[in-house]
């Protein structure tokens, strides 16, 4: 078998722990200041953001700790390290949200039933400092949001915070000129199917990175036909692409070459290839000549 690894690993930048610490600093003052508020103008909308400012929080204390930890050496026992821990992360993020979702609108389908007093003008200077300081959240990881998953993960979630803070601030003022109190639980429950839906595409990306899916940045099939089109290639099989973390990806892959072995040079611009059209960086690649009865049955790669 012939092993065909890059080391041209994506990092996150270490100014990103800075970032990290004071969005982390910003949100979690802001939760308290919501939540007081919250309550004492009487508005769901507000205390809905709140929830969803604090699982920010915790999503942010999840994809910090992630990216430390996938910079761990690996160890006999964990050859790959820890870098799985971003995954993880992300899908334990997830599902914090989507429970935290689900029991604010259920609240707000109860105050749509019985209608309580909002004060507006309390609602709309919260939820402005609220797009305050999601905006430079959000800016902070903007130049990392294209490299890692991870970071963009940050990012997306922090700049649809500011823009439901807006959407907030449009309850207060509706309130304030119509008295429609009524426009605080919908406003709620818009706020929970904007955030419900981008959690949901989440939960589904890391549930199927976990379980070892083909990353969805990467036809499978297209893959195979690189290899199939490589000279000497007579028919591909076994292969596999997984996420290793949510910035490296990994490959293995058996080629029949009954004109045999191709040498190192042909493996090192595989590499290369992989690496360039597909973002591959862990490729292991194993040679046969198919002079053998094979031994296993060959598996046909098909798009899952």
């Amino acid at each position: 078998m012939t092993h065909s690894h890059s080391h041209d690993h994506t990092h996150t930048p270490k100014n990103f722990s800075r970032a990290f610490a004071v969005s982390i600093a910003l949100n979690t003052g802001f939760v308290i200041v919501e939540v007081s508020y919250g309550i004492l103008a009487n508005s769901l909308a507000l205390i809905a953001d709140a929830g969803h400012n604090l699982s920010d929080v915790l999503g942010l204390l999840l994809a910090w700790g992630a990216s430390l930890l996938v910079r761990r050496l690996p160890t006999p026992r964990r050859t790959f390290g820890l870098k799985r821990s971003s995954i993880l992360a992300a899908l334990l993020n997830a599902s914090f949200l989507l429970i935290v979702s689900g029991g604010v609108a259920w609240e707000a389908i109860q105050r749509l039933r019985e209608p309580s007093v909002v004060a507006g003008g309390t609602v709309i200077v919260v939820a402005l400092i609220g797009t305050v300081i999601n905006t430079i959240s959000a800016a902070m990881f903007f130049i990392g949001r294209k490299g890692d998953l991870n970071i963009r993960g940050a990012f997306l979630h922090l700049a649809a915070d500011a823009l439901v803070s807006i959407g907030v601030v449009l309850s207060g003022i509706v309130i304030m000129f119509t008295g429609w109190q009524w426009i605080d639980p919908v406003m709620s429950l818009v706020v929970i199917a904007v955030i419900a839906s981008g959690t949901w595409q989440l939960f589904r990306e890391s549930g199927n990175l976990i379980l070892d899916a083909v990353p969805e940045e990467i036809n499978p099939l297209a893959v195979s036909s690189y290899f199939e089109q490589l000279q000497g290639v007579a028919r591909v099989h076994h292969l596999h692409i997984w996420a290793m973390s949510t910035t490296e990806i990994c490959l293995t892959v058996n080629l029949v070459m009954p004109e045999g072995h191709p040498g190192d040079r042909f493996l090192e611009e595989v590499r290369h290839e992989l690496h360039d059209r597909f973002d591959i960086v862990h490729p292991t690649i194993q040679i046969e000549l198919g002079d053998l009865t094979h031994l296993h049955h060959s598996v046909s790669n098909h798009a899952a």
